[in-house]
């Protein structure tokens, strides 16, 4: 087959969850088949809309737009006319779609024109909320960061994008009708973007159970896939950790990851025991973490990025669990995923996906949701029980008699009978 990957930001410049799954998908695709990526790059050196084409060690040729500046725009006839030349070219059997943030939400209405299969696998809820996480912003209000459970275009306006107000007396009312359209606009455009998928791919029966709640998708139009994984599961275990406990953090530094609860929570312990946080250094939000870090009687170290081939090494040898102290309703997280496919346990929040993949007392612990001080008690009983808490980090995956986490080669097999199934209609 020929198989066209539509993706927002792609290794080793964009390295979040999606973006990782996307080029595992790829590399592993590429052995029976021909790959090419789409996908975007912010070069403010470049004119807008520039495109780049490289040719990866393995032989698949990856298509970057250069988009500078994006905010919260989102369809880009600009790159609805590059991406159709690609299509002229490559002539794909199917696309399949990681995420049209900062690309542009014409992809699809492109790909149907074309007749050409869409298969969809969601990561977040950006189809459902203009900010993708249904996490507020709530500029200027007492609770920020405050989770929301259903869009609606006035509350939108109001309690996400009221930063962008002119704050000019008596024009509030203006202001809001202004991005309650605008918000309109793009909640009708992701919309249509529902209709013209063929099959949505969800790595949560709780990311699953949202969409199904929140949009017109039909039942048998989204499926459950758990994300597939390519880990060297036979380096040899030799521990090197030190003798006092050891906390790890894996990923972005960004607001609703969460990673300023964990810190305010490793403040209040009373039992001796030691942070890592790991992750790309993000110049304002990782020197305001780091000043917080300042106060802490036992230490906590910020050790900037890895490449995910040397988890194991350079993160998991040097831990007794990881925290995934996110503030929104992760769906799938791939750390946790990762830990359990190294027998690390788990501490996580009891909501969204997270509490779905780790459960208390089975394979993990986890804490009330956004709740600092419950966070801090959960991680003193891991201190005070850490014999107790690597038996549970050996359990693992959930949902595997042996607790092994879903391979790659396992989980593009299941691909390809649903790119098959798409393909014949």
């Amino acid at each position: 087959m020929k198989i066209l990957i539509i993706i927002h930001g792609y290794p080793p410049e964009y390295n979040a969850g999606s973006e990782v799954y996307t080029q595992t998908i790829s590399n592993a695709l590429s052995k029976n088949h021909k790959i090419r990526i789409f996908t975007r790059e912010e070069d403010p050196y470049r004119r807008d809309f520039e495109l780049r084409t490289e040719i990866l060690e393995n032989g698949i040729q990856i298509d970057r737009v250069n988009k500078r500046i994006d905010k919260d725009r989102f369809s880009h006839p600009e790159v609805d006319s590059i991406f159709q030349k690609i299509l002229d070219d490559f002539l794909p059997d199917l696309a399949h779609i990681g995420h049209l943030n900062h690309l542009s939400t014409g992809i699809p209405e492109v790909l149907q024109k074309n007749k050409i299969p869409i298969v969809y696998t969601l990561h977040d809820f950006w189809l459902l909320c203009p900010r993708g996480q249904f996490l507020q912003g709530n500029f200027g209000q007492e609770e920020f960061y405050k989770v929301c459970e259903k869009q609606i275009d006035r509350k939108c306006a109001e309690n996400c994008y009221n930063h962008y107000f002119t704050g000019i007396p008596n024009r509030r009312e203006e202001d809001i009708s202004y991005w309650e359209g605008w918000v309109r606009s793009r909640m009708t455009e992701t919309r249509k973007i529902l209709d013209l998928v063929d099959i949505f791919l969800a790595p949560s029966y709780y990311l699953r159970n949202r969409f199904l709640e929140s949009s017109s998708i039909p039942e048998e139009k989204i499926e459950y896939l758990d994300y597939g994984f390519s880990l060297n599961l036979n380096e040899p275990k030799k521990p090197v950790k030190e003798k006092v406990f050891t906390f790890g953090y894996i990923g972005t530094h960004i607001p609703a990851k969460g990673v300023n609860l964990l810190i305010e929570a490793f403040l209040k312990i009373s039992l001796k025991s030691k942070l890592i946080i790991w992750g790309r250094n993000n110049l304002h939000f990782s020197n305001i973490l780091k000043q917080m870090s300042k106060n802490s009687k036992y230490p906590i170290e910020f050790r900037g990025e890895y490449k995910n081939s040397d988890i194991f090494q350079e993160v998991f040898l040097n831990i007794d669990c990881i925290v995934v102290p996110s503030i929104w309703a992760e769906n799938s997280p791939l750390v946790i995923h990762e830990a359990q496919a190294f027998s690390v346990p788990v501490i996580t929040a009891d909501t969204g996906g997270m509490s779905e993949y780790v459960q208390h007392g089975i394979n993990g612990y986890l804490f009330e949701h956004r709740n600092s001080e419950s966070l801090k008690s959960i991680m003193e009983e891991a201190i005070r029980n850490r014999i107790e808490l690597e038996k549970l980090g050996k359990r693992g995956y959930l949902y595997s008699e042996d607790g092994t986490v879903p391979d790659i080669e396992s989980h593009c097999k299941k691909l390809e009978y649903i790119y098959q199934k798409v393909i014949v209609g």
